[in-house]
């Protein structure tokens, strides 16, 4: 059942059973549901519960003349009947309203309607109107009908081509030195120890130059992987050109490079990749050094974003925009949401010419995708459509030789994808392929 919830859902649930066994009672109730609502509003919820009064502190006296106590703690208690009859509601209720996911206000519905406990009577003394706030809990719901789940997330991933890595000038050396390590060491596969190993023994590098002073250097990193008796760390799935993990980490860094705005792969896109994966000998080697990596990917990250490529602000305001609407994933729709936010870009200047504005953007967005849970403390992801568009802003970038992603190459790959929710918003906001072609060949 609870694998529907929302994590803020399923945090009312959680924090009921913990109110229970605090209070020191035989089971679990609809009225430490309540309790636990009010403890866990926010927004609107919280507004409705300020309204007529209803706090923790007022509402918890109410509710323990209600709630049968003992003197001791009891651990692994159970929801009793009027509880679970609350949860089979709040399924139907989430059916009726066209939502797979059961929200916060479902369970908050749930529980200002219910009959079969002491709700209704602890709501009356507080002059709580369940008829006013069925109605603007209802709208809410409405407002959230347009999905949690991304309109873009059910497409095919993209699949990074890895022969460029082995072109790219930036990492020709790492992986000629990693590949003669291997044979030094009689492997056939490529792992995160000879690639990290590699990038160590580079000289005059920025890079390796920050990581020192994190206390790792090529010495004791090849000491720690002298003590390594097998390579277990290293499987997790089949054999292939590189290990398991060394294939996760240079996949992942591939991604990395393209948020960061970057047309090709750095040796510290690996680093971060390997630091943010936490797996594989490399990174056991890092974390037995004592190394907060961390803050290690925190200073690799400064001089990076002291460049302030046009793409990598575009990505971090584009999850700013998720954010706002409560989603955890990011869309083609939030990269032209940031594309515009970003202000000073030709791509920017060709949609302000088509007079696209921040605020007319937003309102179709909002209309295409709709609100989200408001309650994300995940990574923001992207969809495998954004994934998509990314990699052919990449490969274009890589195409004309430009050392970064430029927003121009973000635009130009939204338009190739003609039934994304990007152009879906440009089309309602009555702009076209053809006139955004035409004003970019403009401005080149």
């Amino acid at each position: 059942m609870f694998e529907r919830f929302t994590e803020r859902a399923l945090n009312v649930v959680s924090e009921s059973q913990r109110l229970a066994g605090v209070m020191g009672c035989l089971e679990i109730s609809p009225e430490h549901l309540l309790l636990a609502l009010v403890n866990e509003a926010k927004g609107v919820s919280l507004k409705l519960f300020r309204m007529y009064g209803l706090s923790s502190e007022k509402l918890q006296p109410e509710i323990a003349k209600y709630v049968k106590t003992s003197h001791k703690r009891y651990e692994n208690l159970t929801f009793d009947f009027a509880y679970k009859e609350i949860l089979k509601h709040t399924l139907d209720l989430a059916s009726k309203s066209g939502n797979s996911n059961i929200l916060f206000e479902h369970l908050f519905l749930s529980v200002i309607t219910d009959k079969n406990s002491n709700i209704q009577s602890i709501l009356n003394k507080f002059n709580f109107d369940v008829y006013t706030s069925k109605e603007i809990l209802n709208k809410l719901v409405e407002r959230k009908i347009k999905r949690l789940e991304h309109p873009e997330a059910e497409e095919d991933t993209v699949k990074s081509d890895f022969e460029s890595v082995y072109q790219g000038q930036a990492l020709s050396g790492v992986f000629d030195r990693a590949v003669s390590k291997l044979s030094a060491k009689g492997y056939e596969i490529l792992g995160t120890e000879q690639i990290i190993s590699s990038i160590l023994e580079t000289q005059d590098s920025e890079l390796v130059e920050t990581i020192n002073k994190y206390g790792l250097n090529n010495e004791n990193f090849e000491a720690k992987l002298a003590e390594q008796q097998n390579r277990q760390s290293e499987y997790e799935g089949k054999k292939i050109i590189f290990t398991p993990n060394a294939f996760l980490m240079i996949n992942n860094a591939f991604q990395i490079a393209k948020e960061l705005g970057s047309s090709e792969i750095m040796p510290e896109h690996i680093v971060l990749s390997l630091l943010k994966n936490k797996k594989g000998i490399a990174y056991d080697i890092i974390k037995e050094l004592g190394i907060n990596g961390d803050e290690l990917s925190e200073e690799i990250l400064k001089p990076i974003e002291k460049q302030m490529p046009e793409t990598l602000s575009i990505m971090k305001l584009a999850k700013e925009e998720a954010r706002r609407i409560g989603r955890n994933v990011v869309g083609t729709e939030m990269f032209l949401l940031g594309i515009i936010a970003e202000g000073t870009s030709k791509a920017y200047e060709v949609l302000n010419e088509l007079e696209i504005t921040m605020k007319d953007a937003r309102l179709v967005v909002e209309s295409l995708v709709g609100y989200g849970d408001e309650y994300f403390d995940k990574e923001i992801t992207f969809t495998p459509r954004a994934k998509k568009v990314l990699e052919r802003a990449w490969l274009s970038a890589k195409k004309l030789n430009k050392q970064k992603i430029e927003a121009v190459d973000l635009l130009l790959a939204i338009l190739d994808e003609p039934n994304s929710i990007a152009m879906k918003t440009l089309d309602q906001l009555g702009v076209d392929a053809v006139e955004i072609r035409h004003g970019i060949n403009g401005k080149y």
